[in-house]
């Protein structure tokens, strides 16, 4: 019979530990990569990019439409708390969606 300790280890040499696996799987999060996480949301629901899971293109405006909202909105309650960069990013994230999401629409 296998003692659990010995498949433990066995897993471990095999993929390393939880923490060197999700470095490598996760940028560092901060507030610029989170508002990119969200635009490449609204993407995906205005079918500018395909569904990581299907691979497909699936347009689902409403949920684009909100996934700007929640950008506009941390836009709004982050005044004066971000940096220029951060600033110019999302301003330029905001337009290019909205510019897309007309488009979408029409």
């Amino acid at each position: 019979m296998t003692d659990v300790k010995d498949i433990k280890d066995q897993v471990k040499d095999e993929v390393g530990t939880c923490e060197a696996a999700e470095e490598n799987l996760f940028p560092e999060l901060n507030f610029s990569t989170f508002i990119l996480s969200l635009s490449t949301s609204a993407l995906v629901c205005m079918g500018e990019l395909p569904d990581p899971l299907s691979n497909e293109k699936n347009v689902n405006l409403p949920l684009a439409k909100q996934t700007i909202t929640i950008i506009e909105i941390l836009k709004d309650k982050t005044k004066g708390n971000l940096g220029a960069d951060e600033e110019r990013l999302i301003d330029g994230i905001l337009y290019d969606l909205h510019i897309r999401y007309v488009k979408s629409v029409c």
